[in-house]
């Protein structure tokens, strides 16, 4: 078993053009967009030997006390999490056996936000498998793989600056910006 360690890091638009509907019912886009220091971390074992799981908490303060508490209301567990589809495209690609899998997220990034949250922890879990298996795809063959499993997640597998285009799916990266504060 082996345990991989990868940040899933927020992104925001820093543009954003809503074009035309396309058939498929999504919109193209086009927008400048770039990741931010938030993140979630993603912590991938491999080869568990046991069947896939994944387990997706915050880790919130309760009410009144000063101790955490571990909460996973309103997080998918399952195969409707962006994290486990992007293991089984990765998997389905490469032809691999994981031969057990299990992934542990800790969430920072706000559901809902428009930050790209559950496409950053997909992304991160592509990037970890990738270099668990010694790299076999490249990062825009894994930004492809992206692609199915959500609009964002190409963006988040290559990060920094970049223009997005389509449905999310056509990256141009750009110098990266001055850090901001």
């Amino acid at each position: 078993m082996e345990i991989l360690t990868e940040s899933a890091f927020a992104k925001l638009n820093l543009t954003l053009d809503v074009l035309a509907r396309r058939e498929d019912g999504y919109h193209d886009i086009r927008s400048i967009e770039q990741t931010i220091s938030l993140r979630d971390d993603v912590v991938v074992n491999v080869g568990t030997g046991r069947k896939w799981a994944l387990h997706c908490y915050a880790e919130r303060l309760a009410d009144g006390e000063q101790e955490t508490e571990l909460v996973t209301e309103g997080y998918p567990q399952d195969a409707e999490n962006l994290a486990w589809r992007a293991a089984e495209v990765f998997f389905d690609r490469t032809g691999l056996d994981p031969q057990g899998l299990e992934i542990f997220i800790n969430k920072r990034i706000p559901m809902q936000a428009g930050l790209g949250g559950g496409s950053a922890d997909a992304a991160a879990v592509l990037r970890a498998l990738n270099r668990h298996y010694g790299d076999p795809l490249s990062v825009l063959a894994l930004a492809e793989l992206g692609a199915q499993v959500g609009s964002d997640v190409p963006f988040c597998v290559v990060g920094g600056t970049a223009m997005v285009e389509g449905r999310g799916e056509r990256l141009r990266k750009l110098p990266d910006m001055p850090d901001c504060l």
